[in-house]
């Protein structure tokens, strides 16, 4: 995409693992952006590591930098990328692949797959130079110039290899979109009086962390006690964004007092049918968490004035028994006094990891 304003490149081109995207890498990217009229970013690793799947950088890298032209590849997005441009495939090279294998790895992308030749590479690396004079000797057939942007680190004292032993602890080189991928995210689901919120805010309350309350209950004790059909659409939708919201501030965990499964359920219930977007939101999200958490009807109902009765609770228990047993969805039941759920949950929380 064109920018506007004097720049000194037509195309400029970076290439990385991204994985994940920190503050250096945005620093490389943006005085890409500012030096070039268009720029191409590129990220491949082979083999992945595990937790940073390409759909996952793509979307960092879109919401960072909507104007540039963003490719991540696997061997499978290649191939299909190769054939839609006619053109014979290849497969990536290894990580551990000699430097000019990369080099003419990505000359051959650029000039023979894309038909994008550029002017300018952009890299942090001691490999810069020798990449531009490879793409220039073999490929352009005329200069292509590299421009180092800290390469010591001195702007941004962070890698990659840092931010992956532990993205919590360096969070402060990640954009918030960026981080809150990182955080795992806990659902707490429950029928009526089974404790959920008490356990969703003390786990909140043990981890230091943040949670996210019920906003279905919040609607409809500002609404009177009156929902209509339209409203349940727009509760699970709500319920995703303020989730998403709050795991930008989240220390590491995230707890889910309830989710848009839970919102299915009362659709369900109260009008015997359900929009195809709740649905869907009740799907994807159940199978976005972390650790999923049912919460036993064991101890005596406490009716507070807007909970139906003991029968109904037993009754939505067993629901989501099934409805996640069907949906293949695991979850832990938790069961005792608050002291024993959290301490049960602390367990659990000690072997989740991504």
């Amino acid at each position: 995409m064109s920018r506007a304003g004097p720049t000194q490149y037509k195309r400029g081109l970076v290439v990385g693992k991204f994985c994940p995207l920190h503050r250096g890498h945005e620093l490389l990217i943006e005085r890409a952006q500012a030096a070039c009229a268009s720029l191409l970013v590129v990220s491949y690793t082979k083999p992945e590591f595990p937790g940073y799947e390409p759909a996952r950088r793509n979307g960092w890298l879109q919401a960072q930098f909507p104007q540039a032209t963003i490719l991540v590849l696997d061997d499978a997005r290649l191939a299909r990328l190769c054939a839609a441009r006619g053109v014979a495939p290849r497969r990536l090279p290894h990580n551990d692949e000699d430097g000019d294998v990369h080099r003419h790895f990505m000359g051959w992308l650029c000039w023979t797959v894309l038909g994008t030749p550029v002017d300018a590479v952009f890299t942090s690396e001691e490999y810069g130079p020798g990449f531009a004079r490879v793409l220039g000797e073999h490929y352009a057939h005329g200069e292509v110039a590299h421009v180092s942007v800290d390469q010591a680190r001195k702007l941004v004292p962070v890698s990659g290899t840092q931010v992956r032993q532990d993205p919590y602890a360096h969070s402060a080189f990640l954009a918030p979109n960026v981080y809150a991928s990182f955080v795992q995210r806990v659902c707490v689901l429950g029928g009526e009086s089974s404790g959920k919120t008490t356990l969703a805010a003390a786990l909140a309350q043990y981890f230091d962390t943040r949670w996210v309350a019920e906003y279905g209950r919040e609607l409809w004790e500002s609404q009177d006690g009156e929902l209509s059909y339209d409203d349940l659409l727009k509760i699970g939708r709500e319920q995703l964004r303020r989730e998403a919201v709050a795991a930008r501030e989240a220390r590491r965990w995230l707890f889910c007092d309830t989710s848009p499964l839970t919102t299915y359920f009362y659709c369900i219930e109260m009008f015997g049918k359900a929009e195809a977007e709740l649905a869907g939101l009740a799907d994807a999200a159940s199978h976005a968490y972390d650790l999923v958490l049912l919460c036993a009807p064991d101890f005596p109902f406490i009716q507070d004035g807007t909970r139906r009765d003991d029968g109904f609770r037993l009754r939505q228990h067993g629901w989501y028994q099934a409805e996640l047993e069907r949906r293949g969805i695991a979850y832990v039941e938790v069961k005792g006094t608050v002291e024993d759920r959290v301490g049960r949950v602390a367990q659990l929380l000690m072997t989740v990891r991504r």
